[in-house]
């Protein structure tokens, strides 16, 4: 590296661009852990729908060599030998502190993308380098402080480059969790970019990586040193622009506003199989309620209505089925009650007696802006504007409540078709009786 120690900005000139990528660390093991104190460096893995592969470890666990991914029933001895604490998935959990973390990242720049659950972008142009380092610094001390969640921070000129600089971040526990590539010379942020394979390249997957190493590109910095038009005719054009992005161009731009969903879908696997009509229609309700429940939330209306089922395809020996229907709505819609009732008239229209299912599943689609939506000949204008106040209303309850609180009662009541999740922790910050409470010893 040189006689300068990494990170010294001293004559350094400032980047065009600072992009920052901050990433909450193993996710939903950390918000396992966020209430239960006596799980701090116990090893803590969260499971998927019904429990059945590891989908989250802590450190520790990735410590031990359980991969991601693993069926739960084959690690589960391993797992106890080493004191490992199983949790179901509790999605309500995770999407709450979720939203805190990213709203209070939000201030820290007038530029956000909330790239996923746990990570988002910054941009942090205008800061000087020398002073992008204290203030990355900031950000993860901020987050830990008002939210109890780590998360480290990756700087660099283009989200590409702060893909890998976060990357380096975790990878390197000395760096206290922040990497700033912007001030680096760039010799220096080569050497770093020389130990990293390409396939830890944001957007290069293990095909790609193939395709490159045919090519000679073994590392990160073979990729910054490619010809962007030999990687296009080899891989993509998208392939081409991150030759671009490791050379600190800035060709992926920030999304402020996500793009518009095109579809919603809602589906799950069901903890045991089904084959009564009645328990399908409770599972159908549920879902289209959940994707009823995110149109609102994109300020979407749909037109048409998808069911489908699903049997086992593993079980060869037992009869196969996998039918599925669209139903057209009169108009566009986001009310619940009209979207269940076409999804129930779909489900009647495909079900058979005589199989048993594994899976039942909705998707909404041709969607619309809610201000879009043209109005007809043959429009209710106080029948929408009623539905409009009550979907309202539905969303506040819940909202406030929790998921569920105010819900059709063609959802059930004892539903034991519904996803298994026998490890689920308690909602702690969205469902009243399971808030926290401090007693004095």
């Amino acid at each position: 590296m040189g006689g300068r120690a990494l990170g010294d900005p001293q004559g350094m000139s400032v980047p065009k661009r600072a992009i920052a990528l901050v990433d909450c660390n193993s996710f939903y093991a950390s918000c396992e852990r966020l209430f239960r104190p006596n799980l701090k460096e116990r090893p803590v893995v969260v499971l998927s729908n019904n429990d059945g592969c590891i989908v989250a470890r802590s450190p520790e666990v990735k410590a031990l060599g359980i991969p991601n991914g693993s069926p739960w029933f084959k690690a589960k001895a391993l797992a106890e030998r080493h004191g490992v604490v199983a949790f179901s998935s509790n999605y309500t959990l995770y999407a709450d502190l979720s939203n805190r973390v990213m709203s209070l990242l939000s201030t820290f720049s007038p530029e956000q993308e909330v790239y996923s659950i746990d990570e988002c972008f910054l941009d942090l142009t205008g800061i000087k380098a020398a002073d992008l380092t204290e203030y990355g610094r900031t950000i993860k001390e901020r987050v830990k402080r008002d939210i109890g969640l780590p998360v480290c921070v990756g700087i660099g000129a283009s989200k590409t480059l702060s893909k890998l600089a976060n990357h380096i971040a975790k990878k390197n526990p000395a760096l206290g969790g922040v990497m700033n590539l912007n001030a680096l010379a760039e010799g220096e942020v080569d050497e770093l970019l020389a130990l990293l394979p390409v396939d830890d390249v944001w957007g290069v997957g293990s095909r790609i990586a193939g395709r490159l190493r045919r090519l000679g590109i073994k590392s990160a910095l073979d990729l910054k040193r490619a010809r962007s038009e030999e990687v296009r005719a080899l891989t993509s054009v998208v392939t081409g622009r991150t030759v671009a992005e490791l050379n600190g161009i800035e060709c992926i731009s920030l999304e402020e506003v996500l793009p518009r969903k095109k579809q919603i879908m809602c589906s799950r696997s069901f903890s045991r199989r089904v084959g009564g009509l009645p328990e399908l229609e409770e599972s159908v309700v549920q879902y289209m309620t959940r994707a009823a429940e995110k149109l609102r939330a994109e300020g979407s209306l749909a037109k048409l209505v998808h069911v489908y089922l699903r049997t086992n395809r593993f079980k060869r020996d037992e009869p196969q089925y996998k039918p599925g229907v669209t139903v057209p709505l009169a108009n566009h819609s986001d009310d619940t009650i009209l979207l269940v009732r076409a999804a129930l008239f779909g489900l009647r229209r495909i079900y058979r007696p005589g199989f048993l299912f594994q899976k039942a599943g909705v998707m909404l689609s041709e969607l619309v802006a809610r201000d879009a939506r043209q109005p007809t000949l043959f429009d209710d204008g106080e029948a929408i504007a009623r539905s409009r106040s009550l979907m309202e209303a539905l969303d506040a309850v819940n909202t406030l409540m929790g998921s569920g609180t105010v819900r059709l009662l063609g959802e059930g009541i004892d539903k034991g078709w519904d996803m298994k999740r026998g490890l689920l922790s308690p909602r702690y910050t969205t469902r009243m009786e399971d808030i926290p409470i401090a007693k004095a010893i």
